[in-house]
């Protein structure tokens, strides 16, 4: 997606998409990060944060979920947080076929940084992502038709650790939902995905905003499903809304794990955070 600051139009593009990706045989779908706002300014998205269980982005996820039969990982969306009032969390929630939110993750990493720019300094970008968004502290993997998904957001990609506790609590697939910059996405997005998806041997859905919004921010796009041996299943690599499908096959992960079991040579190991239930 290129979402643009206005919810209403950005919900409509994602409807077709998901519609799209039914069509297609989708039983699980995930949306980038920030798919419902992407404001003129950072402070935007908390002039449109909801309380959790309510307001009209959750509840057009519930509604797609329930009346496409599908599953729907919801990017990001921004949930008001106690005593936080300057701040939101950016949350992935997942919503089953019934339309019921079962599984809620808050980016845990943020994106507080200085990309420079080597030809034109004046033009370096910097971004203070904790400005306007509260940090979450809990990993989650939530069990679906599909696999059981291990929860991440955009930036947590270059943190291997979280995704390390995540194949611990019995991840099978690894979400992804990313606004990577252009020239972060340009070095480092692919080989990242491609990483987190060899070291887990998971697959990776890493939806991602692409092109140039409104606010004049570039997001670098390439959205990729990615296979646990690390290959590129398949992309979108053209800027604009695309939907990308493939087949999870769990007997083939399995048998891979089986045959490479990298998982159980470790030498050195994580002690993961109690799981939810």
């Amino acid at each position: 997606m290129t979402s643009a600051p206005e919810v209403e139009a950005n919900l409509a593009t994602a409807r077709g998409l998901l519609e799209r990706a039914r069509a297609e045989g989708a039983q699980l779908a995930a949306l980038p990060e920030n798919f419902a706002i992407m404001g003129r300014k950072e402070t935007d998205k908390v002039d449109a944060a909801e309380l959790p269980g309510e307001g009209p982005i959750q509840a057009f996820l519930g509604h797609c979920a329930r009346e496409l039969g599908l599953w729907i990982i919801g990017g990001t969306i921004p949930l008001r947080v106690e005593n936080e009032p300057k701040r939101v969390a950016s949350a992935s929630l997942v919503f089953d076929e019934r339309g019921r939110c079962v599984g809620r993750y808050d980016k845990i990493h943020l994106f507080d940084v200085g990309i420079p720019n080597k030809d034109q300094p004046e033009r370096d970008e910097r971004y203070r992502e904790s400005a306007t968004v509260a940090p979450g502290s809990e990993p989650k993997v939530v069990p679906t038709p599909c696999g059981r998904v291990g929860m991440a957001v955009c930036y947590d990609v270059r943190f291997p650790e979280l995704f390390r506790v995540l194949e611990q609590q019995g991840a099978e697939i690894l979400s992804l939902p990313s606004a990577f910059t252009a020239p972060t996405g340009k070095a480092h997005w692919e080989l990242l995905v491609r990483a987190r998806a060899v070291e887990n041997l998971c697959y990776v859905l890493a939806p991602a905003q692409s092109g140039l919004h409104p606010n004049g921010r570039e997001t670098w796009g390439d959205s990729l499903i990615v296979d646990p041996w690390g290959q590129v299943v398949v992309r979108i690599a053209d800027p604009g809304p695309g939907v990308a499908v493939a087949e999870i096959d769990r007997t083939v992960q399995q048998e891979l794990r089986e045959r490479f079991p990298a998982l159980t040579h470790r030498r050195f190991g994580i002690a993961p955070p109690a799981a939810s239930s």
